[in-house]
């Protein structure tokens, strides 16, 4: 087993202390979901270090006005919008061709958490659709950018979550078994982890590296299809406290270490926590990495039925 990384920063840190004398000039950055959460902090960190960033979101009005708040913060007018629903193949095939020249980092920080049971035109399960076959389909897309920049990171924001379950090949898109709103968001979220450990085999040759994070509790937008009692029922079961809420760019920090830190180069296919790579097996409400997520065969077989359903 390779020694597990640490960091000088923890739970409380935030992206700007992360980031701090970090210089990101003449970089290109993508983050997915840019408009909302801890997208925005992240975006504003990167930004803030001197890096052209595309918020990549669903709603492009938003974006703008996200962006308008990204440039009078940090003085960088290199921010810049762009549409894109992970949801939909063809707006994601539809930015990738809109792509021209290297990408140093992209962010695969959007996502839908808990929703009811609903289905793309393909019959895909939306949590498992948005939050894996999008992000995939956008970095397989985008792989020629990333390695053209070289050295070039990918980050896979995941979540504890990714406890609920591992990812269930036999009826991954609840066709046969009962929905269940935590299972499916669990499994799109052991996913992420999945295409980190098999993109940074594929790649490492390109001079990629794909890490996945969980960012930490956040209230944000990506809590909309769940009741506020069911999220406190659930906080208090796993022994959560209040103090063990983040502030966004406390929630943003994590994904900066992965996207620009020195201490990770050359460094892939791990699943990090509070700026730390978290122990394998040891679970709690919000740490640690299940031994299925970072499963190397489960992972292979992940990305061979990914690029198998979106060929389809």
């Amino acid at each position: 087993m390779t020694d597990r990384i640490t960091t000088p920063f923890n739970a409380e840190s935030t992206a700007a202390e992360v980031i701090a004398g970090i210089d990101l000039t003449d970089r290109r950055a993508i983050v997915t979901g840019g408009a909302s959460g801890i997208g925005v902090e992240t975006a504003r960190a990167l930004a803030g270090a001197g890096a052209e960033v595309t918020l990549a979101v669903r709603n492009v009005e938003a974006g703008e006005r996200t962006a308008a708040d990204i440039v009078d913060s940090t003085g960088n007018k290199q921010v810049l919008v762009a549409p894109l629903d992970l949801a939909d193949q063809a707006s994601v095939a539809s930015f990738v061709a809109g792509w021209d020249g290297p990408l140093h980092i992209l962010v695969n920080n959007a996502g839908i958490m808990a929703s009811p049971l609903m289905r793309t035109p393909q019959g895909w399960e939306l949590q498992f659709a948005t939050n894996h076959l999008g992000h995939f389909a956008l970095a397989t897309g985008l792989h020629d950018a990333l390695a053209a920049a070289g050295n070039a990171r990918v980050v896979s924001v995941s979540s504890s979550a990714h406890h609920q379950s591992p990812v269930v090949f036999e009826d991954i898109h609840f066709e046969r078994r009962e929905y269940s709103p935590w299972s499916a968001y669990g499994q799109s979220k052991t996913a992420n982890v999945l295409f980190a450990v098999e993109g940074s085999k594929r790649w490492a040759a390109d001079g990629i590296t794909i890490n996945a994070l969980m960012p930490g509790g956040i209230r944000t937008n990506l809590q909309r299809y769940v009741d506020p009692e069911e999220i406190e029922r659930l906080r208090q079961a796993a022994g959560a406290t209040d103090n063990m809420w983040k502030t966004p760019e406390q929630g943003a920090a994590t994904s900066i270490l992965l996207a620009t830190s020195p201490l990770l180069d050359g460094i892939g296919g791990r699943y990090f926590d509070d700026c730390n790579e978290a122990e394998v097996g040891k679970l709690s409400a919000r740490n640690g990495v299940a031994e299925y997520a970072l499963d190397p065969e489960a992972a292979a077989r992940l990305w061979q039925v990914s690029l198998d359903t979106l060929a389809a």
